[in-house]
């Protein structure tokens, strides 16, 4: 299972605030303890969720300087100066 947690907004996103989380336990998504979805983030989440539930190291795959239960990953939105949304940093913790 992964908690993946909206650790931080730079700039105005439409979906998330900060705190919001979103639980994976592959293959679902649990929508009861989820608080929002977005499908922009969800490209760039997905492509890590398996790998990462399946004990693939964050280290390994470049998510985390030095957690093995942690991975960083951020919205596909550059935010400011180029949108008029904002990106969101997320920590996806692997239970």
């Amino acid at each position: 299972m992964l908690e993946i947690e909206v650790h931080k907004i730079e700039g105005d996103c439409p979906v998330f605030e900060e705190g919001d989380r979103m639980i994976v336990d592959d293959p679902e998504l649990d929508l009861e303890k989820t608080d929002a979805v977005c499908t922009h983030a969800l490209d760039t989440l997905l492509h890590y969720t398996t790998a990462l539930e399946n004990g693939v190291s964050p280290i390994d795959l470049g998510l985390s300087k030095s957690s093995e239960d942690t991975a960083f990953l951020q919205c596909v939105d550059p935010g400011k100066e180029y949108t008029d949304g904002g990106t969101v940093i997320f920590k996806c913790k692997i239970d």
